[in-house]
């Protein structure tokens, strides 16, 4: 009978996924089972698996067939979790016949009695429901950072944009319950946790399927803003028609509050954004971004482009290139459109050659390069309250840390700060990052 007493577990994807992986991690050390971090000393392999682009999976289907073509442990058993799991469901054993189970987004609650499935029976396994309906074991989560930690606060999405495949990998939305959050948090404060980023597909949705429950989204940001001790709440994702004129006033009025939302575009073309259902148009957008800046003046804004959707023309890329230098964000997240296999997309050709998508894509890449470098070149000599969450890998007499409008920042000083907010006076940067003085 096959045995396991050490796991390995490779995470690909968002910061969703590495939750769920912190929770498996869990559930197995639980189990008596010790952690590796090198796949061939292990009897356990997890691949906690991404689908929102072709590329990650890709990366995921080449891994597991290098496993399954020199196995070094021909007993191990190799588990496939995730957005994958979801998504592709019985052909994963099709296309891989040496894995030996299938646990979905909606199932990692399950996966220790799908271990024990497996090692009774011999015989590959399946979990994969659609709908997210069991609470999990966030509390014994096994987290990697000692600082700063994830918090799911709602799970799937509603919102069925044409090009994305979550509503169809993590299921309709479902809300946690606003006690179990707060005590999540109570609880992470009590381990010394400073900062929580509250996670979900679509935050601003938060609490809208259960109107029983009358808290919504920024009725729960008042909640845990009343934790002593907690520092710092950030989130993410939003999708803009979710966020509120009450939501923008928690982001002014608590103290917690950072002070960066991640607003995605999607497009600057209101034709194009119809397309991708993402029901707003560039206006409506604009309005809402104006009204946050006016209420938030030291806001900083992120975003998500995506170029080369099918059928844009050359005008309609000029409409998104001109939102971009517009509105100037301080984090953009800029891609090409890439086909996804079940998504309302798919009916249309994908009609963009790949060397415009790849023009278009660096046209925006340099234009937000030069909007952050003026960005941070206004920021040097400011002094900025900054969390410090480490010690610089390359050069442990550097403690490295984020502004609240989540700029990297590193400045010398002793491991015993982690954990502690401290001003530091910027002076330079290098690439993405800050560098500074601290200020005592």
């Amino acid at each position: 009978m096959r045995q396991i007493k050490k796991f390995y577990v490779r995470t690909y994807g968002c910061q969703m996924n590495e939750l769920d992986t912190e929770i498996m991690v869990g559930q197995l050390e639980h189990r008596g089972l010790t952690r590796s971090h090198d796949e061939h000393d292990a009897d356990l392999l997890i691949f906690n698996t991404c689908s929102i682009r072709d590329l990650a999976e890709r990366k995921v289907l080449g891994k597991l067939g290098q496993l399954g073509r020199r196995r070094q442990n021909p007993n191990a058993i190799i588990g496939v979790t995730g957005c994958m799991a979801n998504a592709k469901k019985e052909s994963l054993f099709q296309k891989l016949p040496h894995i030996d189970f299938i646990l979905g987004t909606n199932n990692i609650h399950d996966l220790n009695n799908v271990l024990d499935e497996v090692l009774a029976t011999g015989k590959q396994t399946i979990r994969t429901d659609d709908q997210f309906s069991f609470e999990l074991d966030y509390l014994n989560a096994k987290r990697e950072n000692k600082v700063i930690a994830h918090v799911s606060i709602i799970r799937g999405c509603d919102k069925y944009c044409t090009y994305c495949v979550v509503p169809y990998t993590r299921g309709p939305e479902v809300s946690r319950e606003p006690e179990s959050i707060v005590e999540e948090c109570r609880h992470l404060v009590s381990q010394g946790y400073k900062e929580v980023i509250l996670l979900g597909q679509n935050v601003n949705s938060y609490g809208k399927d259960k109107p029983e429950c009358s808290c919504l989204f920024h009725d729960l940001l008042y909640k845990l803003d009343q934790i002593p001790g907690l520092e710092r709440i950030r989130f993410m994702t939003s999708h803009p028609v979710d966020i509120t004129r009450e939501l923008m006033e928690a982001i002014r009025d608590l103290k917690s509050m950072c002070e960066f939302v991640h607003f995605p575009l999607q497009a600057g073309s209101n034709r194009i954004l119809k397309k991708m259902h993402r029901i707003y148009t560039v206006e409506q957008y604009l309005e809402k971004v104006q009204t946050l800046r006016e209420i938030v003046p030291n806001v900083s804004l992120g975003t998500d482009i995506i170029v080369g959707f099918p059928t844009e023309t050359e005008e309609e890329f000029l409409q998104t290139y001109q939102f971009l230098k517009e509105i100037e964000y301080s984090v953009a997240f800029l891609f090409a459109y890439s086909p996804r296999k079940g998504t309302p997309a798919m009916r249309w050709s994908d009609d963009i050659p790949e060397s415009v998508k790849e023009e278009r894509l660096q046209r925006l890449i340099q234009l937000q390069d030069e909007i952050i470098a003026k960005q941070r070149q206004a920021l040097l000599g400011s002094e900025v309250e900054i969390l410090v969450e480490q010690c610089n890998f390359k050069d442990s007499a550097l403690l490295k840390g984020r502004t609240r409008c989540w700029k990297n920042v590193l400045f010398a000083g002793d491991a015993s700060l982690i954990g502690t907010l401290q001003r530091v006076k910027l002076h330079s940067y290098s690439h993405q990052t800050f560098l500074g003085d601290r200020v005592v």
